[in-house]
């Protein structure tokens, strides 16, 4: 009975201290978890915490689980065979052939389910990894998007904000740290440009078709090192009164003109029109513009979406109340950022760049399919690892309780001529089968939940190369797991094994 207790106690006192480990866990990483939520996944006035209710449930259930444990052993002494007792040692007793089956068939679910876990925790990352090798169509490196607000009832006039802008841009791409800048009212990619209905020249007009307007300088294509592919961009004095002349991206002008001859064409925007004074349109800004060029495909509509039809207009044709000034510096951008504020504010002391800057790497990552793949990535990564130690850990205890308990075996063995390599073999022999069973239940878990994983993954989890490789991992670590008690059991000596009881 007294064993039966110490064997509770035991049990409640390590699930007691997992659980408080895990408490400490959950609070200590929830402001990294709440730092890598999609930026707008919840409204920032919302409070993030641990809820109550649910951290008092695992923790009951993590006792429970404890109690439960160490409750299957009690029963097995509290309920001794007198028979087996009379020809058998304690030690054999308690190393029965059901409490071997049970530590197999354990040890195998433990090896199944962290297979599951390391082959999503590979498809997440190999998923998160191709988004982040994206072909974005631009060149974020360097850059910095410094957003300047207009003040309500300064620089009302069309001919005023446009001149305002045009200085700015000036003062800004003087600076010697600066390698090129350029205006993007609304155009900082990857998700960029309003969603307006367009019409072709020539077509019906009852089709109504949608693009990405994109109002920016000429310097904004070499500042994101988007290639000119066909015709030309606009000069400065088109610029400066704003000329109804549209450069569209290559998406736009292989739909409606295929054998690459947009130039020249034709096209409006119904409803782009000015809303004085927030947005200063130049008159009959809605009205028929000829395209005067065609530019490579840069992402617009995030980072997995397949790239809209675009159309890039001088930035005086629409000037709102917010715009933005891309600049490209030698060194990192916000650097200067100081200096480039001190230019905003020698144009006109009392407009100022926005609180919030951001390099473009930056606009990347507060994407909400790049923070959902990282934190993906980053949950599947570590509860695969901690798995995966704990599938050792079985493994290794398990191994280990086995050769105590073969200890005379491997004395006689021994004793009658085996070779260290030949118990070595034994042992590992044995351990191969719950690693096998264990290996064939996490492909047969692999496929049943194939269709959710690749859901939450973002990527297949049937990569033979992933696959491949996580299976040699846990081989890997079940074999070293193994090898050291099996390493002990070869190394003993006959006569201090047959000694031992």
């Amino acid at each position: 009975m007294a064993d039966s207790a110490q064997l509770l106690t035991e049990a409640l006192a390590l699930s007691l201290l997992g659980a408080l480990g895990g408490v400490l866990l959950a609070y200590g990483l929830l402001p990294l978890l709440v730092r890598w939520l999609p930026e707008y996944s919840f409204p920032h006035e919302v409070l993030i915490g641990i809820n109550l209710p649910v951290l008092g449930f695992s923790v009951a259930l993590a006792i429970a689980s404890g109690v439960v444990s160490g409750l299957a052993p009690a029963f097995q002494f509290s309920n001794p065979q007198v028979a087996q007792l009379m020809t058998s040692s304690s030690r054999r007793l308690a190393g029965g052939a059901r409490g071997k089956r049970t530590h197999n068939l354990l040890v195998a679910g433990q090896i199944a389910l962290t297979l599951l876990l390391l082959t999503s925790a590979a498809a997440a990352i190999n998923g998160f990894v191709k988004l982040v090798r994206t072909n974005l169509g631009y060149d974020p490196h360097n850059i910095m998007s410094v957003g300047i607000p207009i003040h309500q009832n300064t620089h009302v006039s069309w001919e005023n904000r446009s001149t305002y802008f045009d200085q700015l841009l000036t003062r800004v791409q003087a600076m010697p740290e600066v390698v090129s800048a350029g205006i993007s009212s609304n155009a900082t990619p990857p998700s960029n440009g309003w969603e307006l209905s367009f019409e072709v020249f020539g077509r019906p007009s009852g089709q109504q078709e949608q693009l990405r307007a994109n109002f920016v300088s000429t310097e904004y294509f070499s500042v994101l090192r988007i290639p000119l592919l066909q015709g030309r961009l606009w000069q400065h004095p088109e610029i400066v009164r704003g000329a109804k002349l549209a450069v569209i991206n290559q998406t736009l002008a292989r739909k409606y003109w295929p054998h690459g001859d947009a130039v020249g064409k034709q096209l409006r925007l119904p409803e782009l029109k000015g809303e004085p004074p927030f947005g200063l349109a130049v008159p009959d800004s809605n009205q028929w513009m000829q395209i005067i060029g065609v530019v490579a495909d840069a992402r617009d509509d995030g980072l997995r979406k397949p790239i809209k039809p675009a159309v890039y207009l001088p930035f005086s044709v629409h000037m709102s109340m917010w715009t933005q000034i891309l600049v490209r510096t030698h060194a990192s951008p916000l650097r200067v950022l100081n200096r480039v504020r001190a230019e905003i504010k020698a144009v006109d002391p009392d407009q100022q760049a926005s609180g919030q800057v951001r390099d473009l790497e930056q606009w990347i990552q507060r994407e909400d399919e790049y923070a959902y793949g990282r934190l993906v990535a980053a949950l599947f990564s570590g509860i695969s690892i901690v798995a995966l130690v704990l599938a050792a850990i079985g493994l290794f205890s398990v191994v280990s309780y086995g050769v105590a308990q073969r200890t005379n075996e491997f004395g006689i063995r021994m004793a009658l001529g085996a070779s260290q390599w030949q118990v070595l073999r034994l042992v590992l022999s044995s351990t191969a089968f719950n690693v096998i069973g264990g290996l064939a239940g996490g492909f047969l878990l692999s496929l049943a939940f194939s269709r959710i994983l690749s859901k939450w993954a973002e990527g297949s989890a049937h990569n033979p190369v992933l696959v491949t490789a996580v299976t040699m991992l846990l081989v890997l670590t079940s074999a070293l797991a193994a090898f050291i008690p099996a390493r002990r059991a070869s190394s003993v000596e006959p006569m201090d094994a047959l000694r031992y009881d």
